[in-house]
């Protein structure tokens, strides 16, 4: 048997639960127009009997997964995140203390098994501290142990976790909604066909591709997380010439200074006539940094499915309700 040192094996997890108390009884925590909340590092147990040590592999999936999670639910502007306890000889209830006096009032726990060469289990627990209250428990089934899986993984919780946290967003009266100011770029073509024209995009697909934007657009307007804000006035040559997917996130810069807390733009990549991907990525406009992308992996379909595809793909990464793995 071999354990990860990263956070709380699955077995401590029930204890971590069942040692809550009255921990956050008299936390103090604000009751804000945002959610502070805390994502420990989850647990490792590996109890496949492989023969072949791969604790550090497990770790480096590990912390890539914790990564995902928080980046995924720092995001929504109606989360702030706390950082958890660092003193690995905490106990539950002081963990739970740190995290309140941070300002925390949800607490996500969890931990990852490996049961054999192509089974893991993933739990994962929501908590509401000031009422030691279990919002959400679920327990995952997911095979393979490579990079695809636990990205697999991660998405399905990632989702779960996050619709757990609008639920209780929306239970608390004092939790006022405050919309993320984002800025959606045109999409653009990518068309690595043979026949790709060579003076540029033809009108055919730049009517395709105003369609998709306006698409997704209207998706994130509708609902009620985000405010699509006005990018007439971006000037910038990447803008003007739809190459912002190779401007190395220059797409950032440009939405802050439309006044936006995010930005988004989208890529629609031709493979042939009949096959595409779509790809989207989004930037906090003040840092820079990537805080989620999407790629809908091969599709069949001609052009007038770009949009359906695209709307489908933001809507299952960012604004759908839990999806069953």
């Amino acid at each position: 048997m071999r354990r990860s040192r990263l956070g709380l094996h699955a077995v401590a997890l029930l204890g971590l639960l069942l040692s809550f108390g009255s921990a956050g009884a008299d936390t103090g925590a604000p009751a804000a127009q945002t959610l502070g909340v805390t994502i420990e590092d989850f647990g490792y147990l590996d109890t496949s009997g492989e023969p072949i040590d791969q604790t550090s592999a497990h770790q480096k999936r590990l912390q890539a997964f914790m990564a995902a999670l928080r980046r995924d639910v720092g995001a929504d502007a109606h989360y702030r995140l706390i950082p958890p306890s660092t003193d690995d000889r905490a106990s539950p209830a002081e963990r739970m203390q740190v995290a309140a006096r941070g300002g925390a009032n949800i607490l996500i726990t969890g931990a990852v098994q490996k049961m054999s060469t192509l089974v893991q289990w993933a739990n994962a627990v929501v908590i509401d501290i000031g009422t030691n209250r279990v919002l959400f428990e679920r327990r995952y089934s997911f095979r393979g142990d490579n990079d695809e899986a636990w990205n697999r993984a991660e998405s399905f919780v990632s989702r779960d976790i996050r619709a757990a946290l609008a639920a209780s967003l929306a239970a608390s009266p004092a939790a006022a909604v405050v919309p993320i100011e984002l800025a959606v770029f045109d999409f653009e073509l990518e068309d690595t066909t043979a026949a790709a024209a060579a003076s540029g995009i033809t009108a055919s697909d730049a009517a395709q591709l105003a369609d998709v934007t306006s698409g997704v657009r209207e998706l994130f307007a509708q609902s009620g997380r985000y405010r699509v804000i006005e990018i007439g006035g971006a000037n910038a040559e990447a803008v003007k010439t739809h190459t912002l997917r190779d401007c190395g996130g220059c797409e950032a810069g440009i939405a802050l200074k439309l006044g936006a807390d995010q930005s988004l733009i989208g890529v629609v990549r031709r493979v042939s006539r009949t096959e595409y991907t779509i790809g989207f990525q989004v930037r906090d406009a003040r840092t820079g940094d990537v805080v989620s992308r999407a790629d809908s992996g091969l599709r069949m379909g001609a052009d007038y499915s770009w949009r359906r595809g695209a709307v489908r793909l933001v809507r299952g990464h960012l604004l759908d309700s839990p999806s069953q793995q």
